[in-house]
């Protein structure tokens, strides 16, 4: 039952605990392995693992790394590690929250830098492909600065030259995607550091989802071209733990070149009256259990672990492109090798969100995406025993379409299909923003604006491929 009103007597855990039971009963049933982002589960031996390891340090909060040492020497070990994978061979950076969190800091580093370096000359455009993550968006909106999107190819891999035009006395830094989410391909890295050493430029590597994967393509032959530190030009990495490092939510990890650049991303107040204030990431209180999590799962599984778990991954989503590639409708997007993919129907005849509702109907969780209307699936650990499956009911789907030519998508997807394609963006990001007015403001019991709606489904959809 929802509670609307501050307890005025405790409950017994028992009782917690069983509305817990009642409430996850709502949530994507995961372990049935039909949701194809979003969950990083391994099995349960490295998951109890890592709930222990988060329990040794739940209490301890690493605002201050003086007052936990060995926390500090966890983080420490967890950057080492990262950065061995990353080709570093000093061990500069720290342990974040999340990618959305390392990105922001890597933004903020190069707008502190270039402030000291430029004088009065204002630097804020960020250079990035246009399958960037939003997180850039967000650290541009934050700070003050512009994120200018470049064009990709059509192997939906960034147009080096097209950035290379957009340099000016105005950039402030460039990125690249190792890979990026929607359609899990590289960004020719050694392209964009050259015009980054070129001009002088940092560049940041947004390795959020491939940092701890790419080690392994790379050994077994799915990734050729460098990626990382080995690259003259880099900047700077990021790299979550959380994802295919199978920690504990939320570690990421940020990587510097040098501590030159890393400097600028602390912040140190001395005018506080309760003493000296230094902050070296943006959150204040820091979960010590995070930290602690990240360090047992890398230590657990080592390069063995994780090359037993990457192998498989790979393969099965080789045995998804092979299918695709056998079904006269439908294509792949983009040239990726990794587990990481996303296709259309050809012309889009049938509909592709027609094939995504069929999907649903059969309790897939489908992961629908824009520019250009496609279907994207990260193939994890949990979709392996049920790829099967997957593949006979996509040849369903598509069965159906063929056969049903004047189907139309319904309801949350076919409004958005809707707003794929539609060129007022900022209709869509008004009601969004509403959406979100109403979730987080005042609930009245019985007051259906207060209620989720199947526009509330609809922006799930809009949302959870950017965790």
């Amino acid at each position: 039952m929802a509670m609307h009103h501050f307890p005025e007597k405790g409950q017994s855990p028992a009782s917690i605990l069983d509305e817990l039971d009642h409430l996850r009963q709502q949530d994507i049933p995961w372990e049935a392995g039909k949701t194809w982002s979003l969950i990083y589960y391994l099995d349960d031996a490295h998951q109890d693992l890592v709930r222990r390891a988060y329990d040794s340090y739940f209490s301890a909060n690493y605002l201050n790394s003086f007052v936990f040492p060995g926390l500090q020497q966890i983080e420490r070990e967890v950057v080492r590690m990262a950065g061995e994978l990353c080709h570093l061979s000093t061990s500069v950076g720290g342990l974040t929250s999340g990618g959305t969190e390392s990105i922001l800091l890597a933004v903020l580093a190069c707008r502190e830098a270039a402030k000291k370096k430029a004088g009065k000359k204002r630097r804020r455009d960020i250079l990035a492909p246009a399958t960037v993550h939003p997180a850039f968006e967000k650290a541009a909106h934050l700070y003050g600065l512009r994120l200018v999107r470049i064009p990709v190819l059509e192997d939906q891999r960034l147009d080096v030259e097209a950035m290379k035009r957009q340099i000016g006395p105005e950039t402030l830094m460039l990125v690249a995607s190792a890979p990026c989410y929607p359609f899990g391909v590289i960004d020719p890295i050694e392209g964009v550091a050259e015009l980054a050493l070129e001009e002088g430029l940092p560049l940041h590597v947004d390795a959020c989802l491939g940092g701890f994967l790419l080690p392994w393509a790379e050994r077994l032959g799915y990734v050729e071209e460098p990626w990382d530190f080995r690259v003259k030009g880099v900047t700077s990495i990021s790299l979550d733990v959380h994802k295919f490092g199978f920690a504990a939510k939320g570690a990421s990890v940020l990587l510097y070149r040098d501590m030159e650049q890393m400097k600028h991303q602390f912040f140190i107040s001395t005018r506080f009256p309760g003493g000296m204030y230094v902050s070296p990431t943006l959150l204040g209180t820091r979960p010590g259990g995070a930290v602690a999590a990240a360090w047992a799962a890398i230590r657990h599984l080592g390069a063995e672990g994780y090359l037993a778990m990457a192998q498989p991954l790979f393969e099965g989503a080789d045995r998804i492109r092979r299918f695709i590639g056998e079904i006269p409708e439908l294509e792949l997007v983009g040239t990726s090798r990794l587990n990481i993919l996303a296709f259309r129907t050809v012309a889009n005849r049938p509909d592709i969100f027609v094939l995504a509702d069929f999907l649903e109907e059969k309790g897939w969780m489908v992961d629908r995406q824009q520019f250009p209307p496609c279907i994207h699936l990260t193939v994890l650990p949990t979709n392996l025993p049920v790829i099967g499956d997957y593949l006979d009911d996509l040849e369903a789907a598509v069965e159906f379409g063929r056969t049903h030519p004047a189907a139309t998508a319904k309801g949350g997807a076919a409004m958005y299909g809707v707003m794929a394609r539609l060129p007022f963006r900022g209709m869509i990001e008004k009601e969004v923003s509403h959406l979100f007015e109403t979730l987080y403001g005042a609930e009245q019991e019985g007051n259906a604006e207060a209620k989720p709606s199947w526009w509330m489904g609809l922006l799930n959809r809009l949302l959870l491929k950017f965790g």
